[in-house]
């Protein structure tokens, strides 16, 4: 009968890669000379890894910090789909100690596209964050339950302005108020029903609504199919330093344009 320790060597075993999330020197330490490929992957590399990838954000949710670190590994073509990886993991308290073993087969799923638009943007990956959130739950619960279409411009926002023009009064024209915030949040969703783009700066500060996107679209990589809102999203990426994030009105998917190309497509009801 296989004892404990051999149902848990079962776990690594022919494993093609180890995912080290925050952990200590010493810890890293003791994977040294592992023939098996060694990952740090945090916030910032304290422990001057000579492998690794950097979490744009804490996630408190393990998953997410376990999606995003497999996904940084991708980019960075550390693993490959087909990988079978470990990943080692703190997940009761503050304690640094790593106290939980995972292990992921690494499939087509897994790389969205959403650590490039975290950590490869101009605005704060917090910002990212709450604006794909909002539309995120704009794609779940749509406007007073009925299917809405919406588009928002991260970063670079004085370009992006000057690339535009108002469709009607700005209600956040003299207000200082941030993306993030629950209630501006709601203020997002309730004024989404309406046409034209937000505007957000780098910091998150929404600086408009309603605004017509006036940039050249010779060039823009946008699938056949997606309509104008797409369009206006896709190009002015191409024109500006700045990330937008759309949710379709017709299917519901959440997409994000960079440099003018789609980088990102997701339902949010599987998110």
């Amino acid at each position: 009968m296989a004892s404990l320790t051999d149902h848990l060597t079962d776990l690594v075993d022919d494993a093609d890669a180890v995912l080290l999330f925050d952990p200590t020197a010493s810890f890293h330490d003791r994977f040294d000379g592992e023939d098996t490929a060694v990952i740090v992957v945090s916030d910032e590399n304290d422990i001057d890894a000579e492998t690794f990838v950097e979490l744009p954000l804490p996630f408190d949710n393990v998953r997410d910090r376990i999606r995003f670190g497999i996904e940084g590994s991708l980019d960075r073509d550390l693993v490959s789909e087909g990988d079978e990886v470990v990943c080692l993991v703190s997940v009761f308290g503050d304690d640094p100690a790593l106290d939980a073993v995972v292990r992921v087969s690494v499939d087509e799923s897994i790389h969205t596209g959403i650590y490039d638009l975290f950590v490869n943007s101009r605005a704060d990956p917090s910002v990212i964050r709450d604006v794909f959130e909002v539309a995120i739950e704009l794609g779940k619960k749509g406007q007073k339950g009925k299917p809405v279409g919406a588009l928002f411009v991260v970063g670079d926002a004085g370009k992006v302005m000057n690339k535009s023009r108002p469709l009607s009064y700005n209600p956040f024209e003299k207000s200082h108020v941030h993306v993030g915030d629950p209630i501006v949040n709601v203020m997002l969703k309730e004024f989404s029903r309406l046409d034209g783009a937000f505007i957000i700066s780098d910091s998150g500060k929404i600086a408009s609504a309603y605004r017509y996107l006036e940039p050249a679209a010779e060039g823009v990589d946008i699938p056949k199919g997606l309509g104008a809102r797409h369009m206006a999203g896709g190009a002015i990426t191409r024109d500006t330093n700045a990330t937008a994030i759309v949710l379709s009105e017709s299917d519901g998917l959440v997409r994000a344009f960079k440099r003018g190309a789609l980088v990102l497509e997701i339902d949010p009801e599987e998110y």
